[in-house]
């Protein structure tokens, strides 16, 4: 009984062409993760600097019918500026988490495609020293990653 022989020439190519889809692959997804996570720190960045218009440009469209730029704007700057009486804060994001599915609030349809990221912001204020955290939602919308906070109760 002959036995074939399988070119190794074949074997390689074979293992090479496996291994450069699965980099593509994983490359595609660490995109997707680091850019959602690129807005997530950009988003806090200008509100460390008080910068709430810009951070307000970062929101997912639905957030920004639950409060216009204005409103936005006080409210931020009153609250935690001038209530907590600090001028900054700083923060830290927790790792990203993948949600194949998530919703803003339960009257709200899925959104798909979800990075979840945890957000500690810590505050030195005439109040004494505090941390808030608050889960932070990073979904696409026209090809850009938007912020969202969650509205479930």
């Amino acid at each position: 009984m002959k036995r074939k022989h399988v070119p190794l020439k074949g074997v390689f190519i074979g293992i090479i062409l496996v291994i450069l889809v699965f980099l593509l692959v994983r490359c595609v997804f660490d995109t997707s993760e680091q850019e959602a996570l690129e807005v997530v720190d950009e988003f806090y960045r200008y509100e460390q600097k008080g910068d709430f218009a810009q951070s307000w440009q970062l929101f997912h469209s639905s957030m920004k019918q639950r409060f216009s730029k204005g409103h936005y704007i006080q409210d931020r700057a009153h609250v935690f500026m001038n209530h907590f009486g600090v001028e900054t804060f700083t923060y830290t994001i927790g790792e990203p988490e993948k949600l194949e599915e998530w919703k803003i609030s339960k009257d709200q349809p899925a959104l798909t495609n979800v990075y979840k990221f945890l957000v500690t912001q810590t505050y030195k204020g005439k109040y004494g020293n505090f941390d808030i955290q608050q889960e932070v939602f990073v979904v696409q919308e026209k090809e850009k990653w938007k912020i969202m906070w969650d509205y479930n109760h």
